[in-house]
This record gives C-alpha cells, sequence and structure tokens, in this order.
C-alpha cells in the first residue's frame, strides 16, 4: 500500500518475527550475552522474561540463528501440552519417529539421541516459547528431561521464554525444583524514548527507506508515551501511521496522524485525548491554584 509512495520495498512494522528488523539495542544485547554465556557453560535452565510485546519471541528467533554448527535446537512455539506431547514435540524437533511408540519408548530414544548427539560434539538446546503456559505437570517433566546426563555435562539445555506469569507459576510450592534450577535469568525491558527513535529509523531503513527524518521528534514522543516503549504496539501504531499519512499524501508523520492511529487501535482508545490536553491540565490547574488564592486574599482584605 504505502510502500512505494514514502520509497520502500516491504512494510517496516509488520508483527512477524522477522530477525532481519532484530533491532541490537543494549537490553537485547544484554539478554544475548547472558543466553550465549549461559549455553556455553552447559549447565541449568535458562529463563527470559517481559512484558506481553518487548521482543522475546524475536530474541529467541535470533539466538537460534546465531548459534553455530556446535548446536543442535529444538523450537517448541506452543507449550500448551501434556508431558506426554511435550515428549513427542521434542522427538519430532530430534528427528525422531513416534508413531505408534509408548511414552517409555519415546523417552528410551531421545535418551539414545541425545547421547548420539553427545558423542558427535553437539549441545542440544531446546528453547519454549510461551512458556508460562506450560502446564504445572509437563513443568515437571521438563526438569527431568533436564536429568538426563553424562558423567561430565548434561545432554541437553532448556530455554524458557515467557511472561511475567512465569515467574509467578515457578513460585508455586510445587515448581521449586525447577525453579532452583535456573542459573541463569533476564528480564526485558521496553524501549526508552531515545531507543524508540533509534527503534523506529532502523526499520525503514531496512525497509529501504532512504530520505530524511520520517518521524518527526512530536511523533515520536507521542509513540512513546502511548506505546510505554513496548515494540509490539510501537509496531501497531507506526504501519497504522504510515498509512494515514499516505492516505493524505504527506511524506512525514506528525503526532495528527500518530492521534489517529492510536484512536483506531483497541485498548488505546483513551490515551488519545489524555495525552493531548496533558500540557492544557497542567496550565488548567496552575491557574486554578493562582484563582483560588486571589479570591482568598479578596475573602481576607474584606474581613
Amino acid at each position: 500500500m504505502y510502500e512505494q509512495f514514502f520509497g520502500m520495498q516491504e512494510r517496516p512494522f509488520t508483527l512477524a518475527p522477522d530477525t532481519q528488523y532484530f533491532f541490537c539495542h543494549q537490553g537485547q544485547r544484554q539478554a544475548l550475552e547472558v543466553l550465549t554465556f549461559a549455553l556455553s557453560s552447559g549447565e541449568g535452565f535458562i529463563k527470559i522474561t517481559g512484558e506481553v510485546g518487548t521482543g522475546k519471541t524475536l530474541l529467541c528467533r535470533e539466538l537460534l540463528n546465531r548459534l553455530d554448527d556446535n548446536y543442535y535446537t529444538a523450537y517448541i512455539p506452543n507449550p500448551y501440552m501434556s508431558p506426554v506431547s511435550l515428549h513427542k514435540a521434542l522427538a519430532d524437533e530430534l528427528g525422531i519417529a513416534t508413531a505408534r511408540l509408548t511414552d517409555y519408548e519415546i523417552l528410551k530414544k531421545l535418551n539414545n539421541r541425545l547421547l548420539g548427539l553427545s558423542e558427535q560434539g553437539k549441545h542440544v538446546v531446546v528453547c519454549i516459547d510461551e512458556a508460562q503456559s506450560v502446564p504445572d505437570q509437563t513443568l515437571e517433566a521438563l526438569r527431568l528431561l533436564s536429568n538426563l546426563e553424562t558423567e561430565r555435562r548434561k545432554l541437553l539445555q532448556i530455554v524458557l521464554f515467557g511472561q511475567p506469569e512465569l515467574d509467578e507459576k515457578l513460585a508455586r510450592p510445587r515448581n521449586r525444583q525447577l525453579r532452583q534450577r535456573i542459573v541463569y535469568s533476564y528480564q526485558l525491558q521496553p524501549l526508552d524514548r531515545i531507543r524508540v527513535a533509534g527503534y523506529l529509523d532502523y526499520r525503514i531503513r531496512i525497509a529501504g527507506y532512504n530520505g530524511d527524518m520520517l518521524f518527526r521528534k512530536d511523533a515520536v514522543e507521542y509513540l512513546y508515551k502511548a506505546s510505554g516503549g513496548i515494540p509490539r504496539i510501537i509496531n501497531i501504531l507506526s504501519n497504522k501511521a504510515l498509512m494515514m499519512a499516505f492516505g493524505k499524501g504527506e511524506r512525514s508523520i506528525g503526532v495528527m496522524h500518530v492521534r489517529a492511529a492510536i484512536a483506531d487501535t483497541e485498548g488505546l482508545k483513551q490515551k488519545p485525548a489524555l495525552l493531548h490536553i496533558m500540557p492544557y491540565l497542567g496550565m488548567f490547574m496552575v491557574g486554578t491554584v493562582f484563582l483560588l488564592t486571589g479570591v482568598y486574599l479578596a475573602w481576607k482584605h474584606m474581613l
């Protein structure tokens, strides 16, 4: 739609976890450093948490892309499953046929496969996305899988990517044994004002834009306040703001485009008015204080 109008090859603000749009700011870089170091140690569970939309799935995909041939990786995007289903999913990721096998037979084949990969010098890494959805019984099955080991090292490492509810789940007494095995963890934070500007510019440049500043400073500030620095919300609002500007034939994004995008987004419809009146609200409050002070002094003088 608007891509050609703005000189882009593709839309820069889709919600798909496309790793070419991975914006490696300080927070994401630190998370990758924690993950890389933790995986090189070969021990324990690793936990990455963050609010909805902070980029956990994209970080997971980026990690999988960066691991070299010394690693054999498995990715489970939807872990809301029973222990048996988890075993089958992991076996499938490791290239094991599970048709007509019992759970005991699947576990035996998993162990043999992991031993074979270990003999080849491979580190097996299992990345579980949306880990807050894992049922408690399946969490216990994960813990038991982590017991598979040789005399020198674990046969697999498990990385949990989840929302803050994952911490609440792990805090339950029934999950204390797994919680004790989490050796490394990191919490992703929303973007601050400066990084929101960098994020916007990075994505439009990757998409092919090579002109002057596309998002004006006031629009960036407005996006930051409305989104709270959450990348997913920034993507939704920025995509709509570009469509608004394109519809009006305007070559840059201003506050009015962002306000229109917010008003068109479910769950954010109250924010535009509030953000818009904040400066005036402050002036109104100051004026009210002066007015009341004047009334009080006049009344006191009359006495």
